[in-house]
């Protein structure tokens, strides 16, 4: 089975947004938002990751204004949510044991950062055994002025490691057609 899973969409990145941090994607959130909405229309699952910090300063502390999640990204119904506290959102949550227990074999990732949470979380996802996708337009990143590199660098390169051996890339409006598909194959089998 498949399932999407959105990784960190919450208020900090919104905040980094308006604050003009250079940064790839912004229509990352209304894809988010599209994606989500097949994924529910079909039934086939909706996964939502957080990041969350012990340090009270930090913007995600569970009380800090960077937490809660943005609009595109928060969970209906009975939707998991698992808190990390690592990069990856396999190495400090219970996520594999939940996707092995409800037989989910392929992931559709997308979320926020591209080069740091994303990534980690595709590689070990892929490392774990499961089939991962990237939705491209999906992602965002931002730069690292520190190192003099620009978010669209970091995406790119960050994208082209992946796509080489961890998972396949797919663009919003591709992955939208193969739900829709599977879903009327599912319908027509039945």
């Amino acid at each position: 089975m498949q399932a999407l899973i959105i990784i960190d969409m919450q208020m900090e990145m919104q905040h980094r947004i308006e604050s003009g941090l250079d940064h790839v994607n912004p229509m990352a959130g209304k894809h988010i938002a599209a994606l989500a909405a097949a994924f529910r229309g079909t039934g086939l699952p909706v996964i939502h990751v957080r990041h969350q910090e012990a340090e009270p300063a930090s913007a995600f502390h569970p009380d800090g204004p960077g937490f809660p999640p943005m609009a595109c990204a928060e969970a209906k119904g009975h939707e998991a949510v698992f808190i990390k506290r690592t990069s990856s959102a396999f190495a400090s949550t219970d996520l594999a044991a939940y996707l092995a227990a409800h037989r989910i074999t392929d992931l559709v990732v997308a979320g926020a950062i591209a080069g740091f949470c994303v990534n980690s979380t595709v590689r070990a996802g892929a490392d774990l055994g499961f089939r991962m996708t990237v939705a491209r337009d999906a992602v965002i990143g931002f730069a690292l002025p520190a190192a003099n590199l620009s978010a669209q660098t970091i995406f790119d390169v960050t994208m082209a490691h992946l796509e080489a051996d961890f998972a396949r890339l797919a663009d919003t409006s591709t992955l939208l057609g193969e739900v829709a598909l599977s879903a009327k194959t599912e319908a027509d089998c039945a």
